[in-house]
């Protein structure tokens, strides 16, 4: 695991997730091997029948010519297949939901999103969202207890 965005999961329910591909300068993979990214106010669009990441800050790595070294915040292509684009669309067009990229990790040496597809939670939802994690906190603490 590279990054993690933690504040999704709070402000979004979450409803499907993707694991895509991304396309990545090689510069870009030095600095996520190195762990150097921000995905705080990370989103994804549909254009055009391709799927885009935004906001991601991916740190310049250091020993890189400048004039090769990519834009920090540029946008990146996702790769997923056509079926799954065209699903996404659908359901963005119809039900107004958000594409949130939950996490970016390496798989078989390759960079992967895991992209999710999230409605936003209200101020109460939260509210009530963390009170259910608190009780099954409590009773999962509980059942240990008692099968010590």
């Amino acid at each position: 695991m590279v990054a993690r965005n933690r504040r999704a999961r709070h402000d979004y329910e979450i409803l499907g997730t993707w694991e895509c591909g991304v396309v990545l300068v090689g510069s870009e993979v030095k600095s996520l091997r190195d762990a150097q990214v921000q995905m705080n106010e990370a989103y994804a669009t549909v254009d055009d029948g391709e799927v885009w990441l935004h906001n991601v800050h991916i740190a310049q790595y250091a020993n890189v010519d400048w004039s090769t070294k990519p834009q920090v915040d540029r946008k990146r292509k996702l790769l997923l297949h056509r079926r799954e684009i065209e699903e996404i669309d659908r359901q963005v067009k119809t039900q107004r939901v958000t594409l949130i990229p939950l996490s970016i990790y390496f798989k078989d040496g390759k960079a992967k999103v895991e992209l999710a597809m999230g409605r936003g939670r209200k101020h109460a939802d939260k509210r009530h969202a963390i009170a259910e994690r608190d009780m099954k906190r409590e009773a999962d603490r509980a059942l240990s207890e008692r099968s010590r």
